[in-house]
């Protein structure tokens, strides 16, 4: 189930550990996609933290926050851009997102199957979606005192089958949150370093959350007629005279 909007607005906005998570990741995200003009940006679940680079910039930002989590507007001191919706009913057209950010999303969602669903309809051609989930492996999801710590954790693999499912492909992957999800001065000053060594030792570290990057997997389309070729048509016609081109 969905995690509140006030409890996820307080831990990203209102404790130390929940500003760190929110800039790790926002960093991560932003090496990914630079910010560029005329996109239209969307994020889902509670995705709003990660948003803010892109407000200048694109031709429009929108933060999805579906119904049994609330929605809160976005961005303070600024034109609201948050809307409620349904996990499988998005007001948003087919095909206008550009770049679309799942945040406490995915793994919260009561029907991820129509939720993905969704997610392969507003995402334009050459489109790409970022999905941020809790690393089964990572200490983050082991905790319940971050949000990170409800709903389904995964692991790559099965976020990318998952995704495959749903004809979408994978582009690029990366973790982040190594540090541990805790208060303490210490690994909150430390968090960069712990960062920096995570991504060199990923192999031996785990992150706290996972970042897959895809793009949406367009069909073949079926064209009319006879699917294969017929090795050997039938000769209704052979030992007939040909016939002549002169006049009878």
């Amino acid at each position: 189930m969905h995690l509140d909007v006030l409890d996820l607005r307080n831990f990203y906005y209102r404790t130390p550990l929940g500003r760190v998570a929110q800039k790790v990741i926002r960093d991560q995200l932003v090496a990914f996609w630079p910010p560029a003009k005329g996109q239209t940006v969307v994020g889902f679940g509670f995705a709003v933290p990660l948003l803010r680079p892109y407000l200048a910039d694109a031709r429009r930002v929108i933060g999805l926050m579906p119904g049994p989590q609330g929605v809160m507007p976005w961005p303070a001191g600024q034109d609201n851009v948050s809307v409620l919706c349904e996990d499988a009913q998005w007001p948003l057209e087919t095909g206008m997102v550009d770049r679309l950010v799942l945040l406490h999303g995915l793994e919260t969602s009561e029907n991820p199957t129509a939720l993905l669903e969704e997610c392969w309809r507003v995402l334009g051609p050459g489109g790409r979606a970022m999905f941020i989930v809790p690393n089964r492996s990572g200490l983050w999801s082991r905790s319940d005192k971050t949000p990170f710590g409800y709903g389904r954790p995964y692991s790559m693999s099965q976020l990318d089958a998952q995704l495959r499912r749903h004809s979408f492909a994978a582009e690029r992957q990366a973790a982040a949150l190594y540090a541990l999800p805790s208060q303490r001065r210490f690994w909150l000053r430390t968090a960069p370093i712990w960062e920096r060594l995570g991504r060199r030792a990923s192999a031996l570290i785990a992150g706290g959350v996972l970042m897959l990057e895809v793009s949406k997997h367009l069909h073949a389309p079926q064209r009319p007629g006879l699917a294969a070729a017929v090795r050997r048509p039938l000769r209704v016609l052979e030992g007939l005279p040909k016939p002549s081109a002169e006049p009878v």
